[in-house]
């Protein structure tokens, strides 16, 4: 659905984002990527050219190359060539801020890396930079060789194929932890709501204005990069776990799903998810597609789901919002906490109506069973009678034993 224009407008937004300063762009139409150059030999001394006059040190393709391809292209320009899959990568690396983060970013860029090393090695001993020298922070050194650091990539191909096998089993081990998590998460049958959506739609700011967080929120491409769990109240005293989640982009790099899948297991095994769309982008419709084409492919569309509209401060005529073209909408504003109180209502709903409909008298010795409705449930109708409190409403079906016997 993405015209070229809007996804070369939004590469331009990713090269910005990763600190370069956008000079120009070009655009060729073809049947099929040329094998040598991906464009066409004619365009490709056009580049040239233009890199003589201009004097530019930087080309970023908006499709993945091939090894060969990016050889080629930096044989015949004096500047280097990445592609839209580097410049990601090298977001990822700025904006990693925990171990896991760090990981995950390091294998992928790995073995983004590893098939490009042969015939590489004079051109990679020159190049400068890369978080390892760039101190803590890792956000030195020039766009697309962040990261692992340059060290990583001039030894041999036995030691990166080591490396990556060490990474593989340290993720492995974060994935198992976060499995525990789960597990305890289940075991106590809170509801988990993973909030998913196009990267910068105003995710962590909308988490943040849920849950009281401080999470990182910027208005930038992949601000926040390591997800982050949080209580949150719903109307009725209901309790849910709130996780925010890595923004999705259009193409995103198949190594960077299968990098991240530690951290998308936890869109994976969420109850259901909070989608978060910025409605006052003009290509809002399509980064919805993409977003249910990220979830189709870890096989989590089907899960129920809410919608937040957001930035409604920003349109002239918010009333004018055509929310029945998505599953559950709410209009709001994260920015301004316009809605958030229809939000939540919206989600309690959403959540109870996953759970199992229970009527139940509970003798006032066991308040603490009242106090589990009221924070695991959602309580439609309560009446304190002689015998008991009378409780309607709704349940995780994994506490109905416990309620059963006062049916």
């Amino acid at each position: 659905m993405w015209s070229v224009e809007d996804s070369l407008s939004e590469l331009g937004t990713l090269a910005r984002t990763a600190g370069a300063e956008v000079v120009g762009s070009m655009i060729q139409r073809m049947r099929h990527p040329d094998v040598a150059t991906y464009i066409g030999k004619g365009r490709a001394l056009e580049l040239s050219d233009t890199e003589k006059q201009m004097g530019f040190d930087l080309v970023i393709f908006d499709d993945e190359l091939s090894p060969s391809q990016q050889r080629n292209l930096e044989n015949l320009l004096d500047a280097r060539v990445i592609d839209r899959t580097a410049l990601i990568l090298d977001i990822f690396a700025q904006h990693a801020r925990t171990r896991e983060g760090r990981l995950q970013v390091e294998l992928a860029q790995l073995e983004y890396r590893l098939p490009r090393l042969a015939g590489r090695g004079v051109e990679l001993s020159r190049q400068a930079g890369g978080s390892r020298s760039a101190g803590a922070g890792g956000v030195g050194g020039a766009i697309g060789v962040r990261g692992p650091g340059e060290t990583k990539l001039e030894i041999d191909r036995r030691r990166i194929r080591s490396r990556i096998t060490e990474l593989r089993e340290e993720i492995e081990g974060v994935r198992e932890q976060r499995k525990i998590h789960r597990r305890q998460r289940a075991d106590q049958a809170i509801s988990v709501v993973a909030v998913v959506g196009y990267t910068n739609a105003g995710k962590s700011t909308l988490f943040n204005a849920l849950t009281e967080a401080e999470v990182l929120a910027e208005n930038k491409l992949f601000a926040t990069l390591d997800p982050t769990t949080r209580h949150i109240i719903l109307p009725g005293n209901q309790e849910a776990l709130l996780t925010d989640t890595v923004g999705f982009i259009q193409k995103l790099p198949t190594k960077l799903i299968a990098a991240f899948r530690a951290t998308l297991e936890e869109v994976i095994d969420a109850d259901f998810l909070l989608e978060v769309v910025d409605i006052s982008h003009e290509n809002a419709i399509e980064q919805t597609e993409t977003v249910n084409q990220v979830l189709h492919d870890l096989e989590a569309d089907e899960k129920p789901r809410v919608t937040a509209l957001n930035k409604i401060d920003l349109l002239d005529d918010p009333s004018e919002i055509d929310t029945s073209l998505y599953p559950n909408a709410v209009a709001v504003s994260a920015l301004k906490k316009i809605g958030l109180d229809a939000l939540r209502e919206k989600i309690a709903q959403v959540l109870s109506s996953s759970m199992e409909a229970v009527k139940v008298t509970i003798p006032y010795y066991k308040s603490e069973l009242i106090e589990l409705f009221h924070r695991r449930g959602h309580v439609e109708q309560e009446e304190h009678r002689p015998e008991g409190t009378f409780l309607a409403g709704r349940i995780p079906r994994s506490l109905c034993a416990y309620f059963r016997q006062y049916g």
